[in-house]
C-alpha cells in the first residue's frame, strides 16, 4: 500500500503512529516491497543479512524516503547507502519482528509477570540473527513514543516505537548497537502534549547526576562465588541466627584522596575487611538505586533498577556483594516502594497521565517529602515494584530488603489532616491496596529466593507485620520489623539525668511487654543522628566520661536484649559529630593512643559485643521467642538496676545486669536459676574499653538461688553459667 502525502510527512517527521506498518519489507500484490527513511543517502541498495542483494531502491522523497520491489518477503534487511564518496550500512530496525510475544502480553496484562526485568527496559540480545538492543517501555496513554539516544543523534524522528495496543507497551529493536549507550524516551501524550524526555523506569544504569539519561547495561555477573553463603542462609531460620547489621551510607563512610565517592571496588577493599574484623554479620546500605539529589540519601529514587553511578559501573555493586558473601558477610539494601520524586525526567505523569501515581493528591501526594505515592492498586505498578524486589535478589544476590516507610503506605491518613485524605471503601483509614502489594511482594520474594529476608520499617502497631500472609488479612509476611519503640524509649531514657531515671524505669521494661509480638530488629539507625539530633554519644547524659560509660552500657544492654541488632556507621567508635552525607566519618578520632582513646575503646567494645553475641547461642538463638528471655530483676527503679536472663535450648544461660546510675552497687544480690559459677564474659566498665576497671574478678558464684556481686556505675555486665 502506497502511503499518501500526510503519511509520508508523518514518517519523515517521526510522528507516524505505526511506522512498522509502512517501513521495512512487506508482502505486496507483486511480491516483496521495501521502504526506508535514510536521510542523506543518494543511492540505496537492499541486502539480506547473508549479503545477497535484494534490490536497488528509488528515492521517492527528498526527505530521504526510499522504496522499491525486492526479491523476497518480510525479513531483516540491511541497506548499503551512498552519497558522493561516502558509503555506510544501515540495518533497518523496522524490518525486524517484535521481540515480546503473546505470553508476555498475557502475563503483563494480568500483572503476574515475574520476569519483567528480562523484558522491559533495554536488553542486549540476539534477534533474528542480529545482535542489538531491545527497548520496551510501558506508556498506555501515549499517542506516540520515540527512542532517542547517542546512536541516533538524539533525534526523535529516527526511531518511533511499535505499540502493543493490548498492554500499552512500546518496543523497538535497534540492531548493531551495544552496551554503554545513552538513551531516553520522547512521549507524546494523548492530547498531543510532548512530555519532558523520560528516563527508562527499568534502566539498569544511568548517567551520573546532574545528567539523567539511561544507559544500556547488563547487570548479570557471570562468575559468582557465593554458593556456600547463599546455601547456608537458605537452609536456616534467620530468627535463630545471630544477625548484627552495620548500616552504611555508601557516599560518606569514607571518601577517596580527592574527597570523591569510593567506587564499589574500592569500598570492597576497605569496608568488607572492616566489617569482618568488627564481627558484624551484615552490611545494610542506605538506598543504592539511582537518585538525583545527594541529600535525599537515596530515599527519593528515579532509577529503581539502576545502582547509582556515583559509585562506578553497575556490575561494581555485584562484585561488592560477591566479595562480601565470600567473606561471610550478608548485604541488605534499603528499598523505597512508598513514594518517588517528581523530577520531570522520572515517573511523574510519565505518559501525560498519572500513570505510576494517583491523580488525586489526597491519594497520590506525600506531604512529608513532596513526592508522589505509587498507585498500589494498579496491577502494572504493583508488578513494577514486585519485580524490582525480585530483581535485586536475583541479579545482585542481595540477602534482603529493608523496606522504607512502611507505615506511610499502610494508612491513607498518614501525615494528613481531616479532609486531606480519602477513606477506603469500608470508610476506614487502611490502605488495602498497599497492604495487598506488600503481601504480594513478600510472598514472591520468599517463594523465589530462599534465604533472602525482608525487613519492615514500620513505626505503628499494625498487627502481623511479620506473620505469614496466609494467617490474616492484615498479615504482611515480612521476615523482620524494626523495633522503633525500643529505639525511641531507650534513647529517651539514656538522655535523662541518672538521678531522674528511677522515675522512668518503664522506658526500659515496657518494651519487653511486646518484644515477641513480631520478629524484631533493634535499630540505632541513621535517622537518630541527623537533622539536629546529634550523635549517639552526645545523646547520653553527663560529662564526657559518663557519656562514654553510658554509651557502652547502653550498647551492652541492647546486645543482651532480645532482637537482632543494627548500628549506624560511626556509632561503633562513638562518632562525636552529627552525621552528614557531605563528608566522611571522623576516622581521625581513632588516631590517639589506645590507652587514652575512649573512641577506640568503644570500637573494641562493639567488636567484642559482636563476637560474643555470635558465639553465644543464648544471646541469639531465641531472639524472637519468649522462651529465650526471663526477668531476674525488673522492679528496682530506686537503683535503676535491670537484670535478666537469656536462654536457648542446649546452651548455657547468660545473665545481663545493668546499673544505669553512676553509683557503684556493692554486695548487690541477683536471683539466679542455677547455683554455681557464672563467668563474667563482658563488662562495659573494663579498663580496656575506657572504663574504671571495676568488676567481680571474672566470675560470681550463686548459692541458695542468688549471687552477690559488684555493679560498677553506668555499666552493663554479662555472665555465662558454667555447667
Amino acid at each position: 500500500m502506497k502511503p499518501g502525502p500526510s503519511a509520508i510527512s508523518a514518517l519523515l517527521d517521526g510522528t507516524h503512529a505505526d511506522p512498522f506498518s509502512l517501513l521495512g519489507i512487506h508482502e505486496g500484490p507483486q511480491g516483496g516491497f521495501a521502504r526506508a527513511v535514510l536521510p542523506g543517502a543518494e543511492r540505496v541498495e537492499a541486502f539480506d543479512l547473508a549479503g545477497k542483494s535484494l534490490s536497488i531502491l528509488a528515492c521517492v522523497h527528498d526527505g530521504g524516503l526510499f522504496e522499491g520491489k525486492v526479491s523476497s518477503g518480510p525479513q531483516p534487511v540491511r541497506y548499503h547507502c551512498r552519497a558522493g564518496t561516502h558509503e555506510w550500512l544501515v540495518t533497518d530496525p523496522y524490518s525486524f519482528a517484535p521481540v515480546l510475544g503473546p505470553i508476555d502480553d498475557f502475563l503483563i496484562a494480568q500483572g503476574t509477570h515475574l520476569r519483567l526485568f528480562d523484558k522491559m527496559g533495554a536488553h542486549l540480545i540476539e534477534h533474528q540473527g542480529v545482535s542489538g538492543v531491545h527497548f520496551a517501555v510501558w506508556a498506555p496513554n501515549a499517542r506516540l513514543v520515540s527512542l532517542l539516544g547517542d546512536f541516533n543523534d538524539w533525534d526523535h524522528r529516527r526511531h518511533p516505537m511499535r505499540r502493543r495496543a493490548d498492554i500499552g507497551v512500546w518496543e523497538v529493536f535497534i540492531p548493531e548497537i551495544g552496551l554503554g549507550r545513552g538513551y531516553k524516551y520522547r512521549i507524546v501524550a494523548d492530547d498531543g502534549t510532548v512530555q519532558p524526555l523520560k528516563a527508562d523506569p527499568y534502566a539498569f544504569a544511568a548517567e551520573l547526576r546532574p545528567a539523567t539519561a539511561s544507559i544500556v547495561a547488563d547487570p548479570r555477573k557471570a562468575d559468582w562465588g557465593d554458593e556456600a553463603h547463599r546455601a547456608y542462609w537458605a537452609s536456616v531460620d534467620p530468627r535463630r541466627q545471630p544477625i548484627s547489621i552495620y548500616e552504611v551510607h555508601p557516599g560518606s563512610w569514607q571518601r577517596d584522596d580527592n574527597g570523591w565517592f569510593l567506587t564499589w571496588d574500592a569500598m570492597a577493599e576497605r569496608l568488607i575487611p572492616y566489617v569482618v574484623d568488627m564481627g558484624f554479620t551484615h552490611i545494610e546500605f542506605l538506598p543504592v538505586s539511582e537518585h538525583p539529589y545527594d541529600p535525599s540519601w537515596g530515599y527519593q529514587a528515579t532509577g529503581l533498577y539502576a545502582p547509582s553511578a556515583r559509585f562506578g559501573d553497575a556490575l561494581g555493586f555485584a562484585r561488592f556483594v560477591d566479595g562480601a558473601h565470600r567473606a561471610g558477610i550478608g548485604v541488605l539494601i534499603d528499598w523505597v516502594p512508598a513514594h518517588f520524586p517528581t523530577d520531570a525526567f522520572g515517573l511523574a505523569h510519565f505518559d501525560g497521565t498519572a500513570l505510576y501515581e494517583h491523580a488525586d493528591p489526597r491519594l497520590g501526594f506525600h506531604p512529608d517529602w513532596n513526592t508522589a505515592i505509587y498507585n498500589f492498586g494498579r496491577r502494572e505498578v504493583e508488578s513494577f515494584l514486585v519485580n524490582n524486589a525480585l530483581f535485586w535478589a536475583e541479579r545482585y544476590h542481595v540477602d534482603g530488603l529493608r523496606v522504607d516507610a512502611v507505615a506511610s503506605m499502610l494508612y491513607r491518613d498518614y501525615s494528613r489532616k481531616a479532609g486531606e485524605w480519602i477513606p477506603n471503601e469500608q470508610g476506614g483509614r487502611e490502605n488495602w491496596e498497599a497492604v495487598n502489594f506488600l503481601r504480594a511482594m513478600n510472598a514472591a520474594v520468599y517463594a523465589s529466593h530462599p534465604g533472602v529476608m525482608t525487613i519492615a520499617e514500620e513505626s505503628t502497631s499494625w498487627p502481623g507485620v511479620t506473620l505469614p500472609t496466609d494467617t490474616a488479612k492484615t498479615s504482611l509476611g515480612f521476615g523482620f520489623k524494626w523495633n522503633m519503640g525500643f529505639m525511641h524509649d531507650t534513647l529517651k531514657y539514656m538522655a535523662r539525668e541518672p538521678a531522674h531515671r528511677r522515675f522512668h524505669h518503664d522506658e526500659i521494661t515496657f518494651g519487653l511487654v511486646y518484644a515477641f509480638a513480631e520478629n524484631f530488629v533493634l535499630p540505632l539507625s541513621h535517622d537518630e543522628v541527623v537533622h539536629g539530633k546529634g550523635s549517639l554519644l552526645n545523646k547520653m547524659s553527663g560529662d564526657q566520661w559518663q557519656k562514654f560509660a553510658t554509651l557502652r552500657a547502653y550498647y551492652a544492654m541492647m546486645w543482651g536484649y532480645p532482637g537482632k541488632k543494627l548500628l549506624f556507621m560511626g556509632q561503633e567508635f562513638a562518632q562525636q559529630r552529627e552525621w552528614s552525607e557531605e563528608r566522611a566519618l571522623d576516622w581521625d578520632l581513632l588516631d590517639a593512643p589506645q590507652v587514652s582513646n575512649r573512641h577506640a575503646g568503644v570500637r573494641s567494645f562493639v567488636r567484642d559485643l559482636n563476637r560474643l553475641y555470635r558465639a553465644t547461642p543464648a544471646l541469639h538463638a531465641r531472639d524472637c521467642e519468649a522462651e529465650g528471655f526471663a526477668w531476674l530483676i525488673v522492679d528496682d527503679a530506686a537503683n535503676s538496676v535491670f537484670a535478666w536472663l537469656r536462654k536457648a535450648p542446649d546452651a548455657n544461660p547468660v545473665m545481663i545486669v545493668s546499673n544505669m546510675t553512676p553509683v557503684q552497687r556493692d554486695f548487690y544480690r541477683v536471683p539466679l536459676p542455677h547455683d554455681g559459677v557464672w563467668r563474667e564474659v563482658l563488662n562495659s566498665d573494663a579498663a580496656i574499653y575506657g572504663g574504671s576497671g571495676t568488676g567481680n574478678l571474672g566470675q560470681v558464684t550463686a548459692s541458695g538461688g542468688e549471687a552477690e556481686m559488684v555493679l560498677p556505675g553506668l555499666s552493663t555486665m554479662m555472665f555465662e553459667y558454667q555447667r
